[in-house]
């Protein structure tokens, strides 16, 4: 009979943890009030300005966030929050030029505004008073038709660089050459204008189509790249599949391919419209200015807000002080322009863009 000798038995291993220790979800904010404390001690011994403490601030939580992330969830999530927290520092410093402005504009800007102040214009005013009506609706006329040009051209542009001349010499050329004028400088496009029309109709010549001919020329580019970058995210199947139907290419694009890539599209155009909203130098050249009221683009000169606030803060003079302070109204209200534009153009292309299907 067989004696079984009975093993020892082995310790039980220790339990893991199935969660790693993490830091609490308050632990950047912590760090946050903890880096300003710790900075403002030195800045009061020493006198620095609110600059420094920032400054001070932000490399003790790039280095001190990290550092406690380390010690208690590892390398790996330490290099996340400090990549983290580089991230946002980039994001509020490129908010901090945007917030100032538009912190002084309607700060000294609200002030001016008035039924009055929207809807007089400038004729025969010394001093206080007057509007800017004269020169929005020139900005509002211009820009309109400057749109009016320059939205065909560049869509059909555009549909010929992505649907027909894919691949084609003549493309790479042409996108090359709208890549340049993505780059010109406005002053450019105003002595084009300038020229041209200097040579239709003589020396002195100043009405508003030539002020949307010089901005059609600053916009039609950016038409171009934003319908063309919109136009490849199309899927290749939507067109193979409407080819398999027997849709003739020209209804495939009407019908297909730019319905889906309309959201986009706006978007691209509303952006076009306020690069150019805001464009003096164009204007200056070819459509000068006027104290009254002109709404006829073919006939004279005409205002735009981007040249009465040039005016404005650069004639000298006696009634400075008012003009100075009309000139923050016409910015308040330029700006307020472009942002609507923005969410109309938002509104537009979450109405127009593709219904997702279950």
């Amino acid at each position: 009979m067989s004696v079984l000798e009975k093993r020892p038995e082995s310790a039980a291993p220790a339990s893991l943890p199935l969660v790693a220790p993490q830091l609490p979800g308050y632990a950047p904010w912590l760090a946050v009030v903890l880096a300003v404390g710790l900075a403002a001690l030195p800045a009061l011994l020493l006198g620095w300005s609110l600059v420094g403490v920032v400054l001070l601030a932000w490399a003790l939580l790039v280095v001190g966030l990290p550092a406690w992330s380390a010690s208690v969830e590892g390398s790996r999530k330490a290099v996340d929050r400090l990549v983290t927290t580089i991230v946002w520092s980039t994001f509020v410093v490129a908010m901090i030029p945007l917030v100032m402005i538009l912190y002084l504009v309607v700060a000294k800007g609200a002030g001016v505004l008035s039924p009055e102040f929207i809807t007089y214009d400038m004729r025969g005013v010394l001093g206080a008073g007057g509007g800017i009506y004269h020169a929005l609706m020139g900005t509002l006329i211009i820009t309109a038709l400057a749109t009016v040009i320059s939205v065909p051209v560049g869509v059909m542009a555009a549909i010929f660089l992505v649907e027909y001349g894919k691949g084609s010499k003549l493309a790479r050329v042409v996108t090359f050459l709208v890549d340049v004028m993505t780059g010109i400088p406005s002053i450019v496009a105003g002595l084009f204008a300038f020229a041209l029309f200097t040579i239709i109709f003589g020396p002195g010549i100043r009405f508003g189509v030539g002020g949307a001919i010089a901005l059609s020329v600053l916009m039609i580019p950016i038409v171009v790249r934003a319908t063309e970058e919109m136009l490849k995210l199309v899927p290749d199947e939507l067109r193979e599949a409407s080819y398999a139907l027997g849709v003739p290419k020209w209804r495939t694009i009407v019908r297909v391919v730019l319905p889906t890539a309309l959201a986009g599209i706006i978007t691209g155009v509303t952006l076009a419209i306020a690069r150019v909203a805001g464009e003096t130098a164009p204007l200056l050249l070819i459509v000068g200015t006027t104290n009254s009221l002109n709404l006829n683009p073919f006939d004279g000169r005409m205002a735009t807000l981007p040249v009465f606030i040039f005016s404005s803060v650069t004639t000298g003079g006696k009634y400075n002080d008012a003009q100075v302070e009309r000139a923050w109204g016409a910015a308040l209200v330029l700006v307020a322009i472009v942002m609507a534009l923005n969410l109309l153009a938002r509104a537009i292309g979450k109405i127009f863009a593709p219904k997702s299907g279950r």
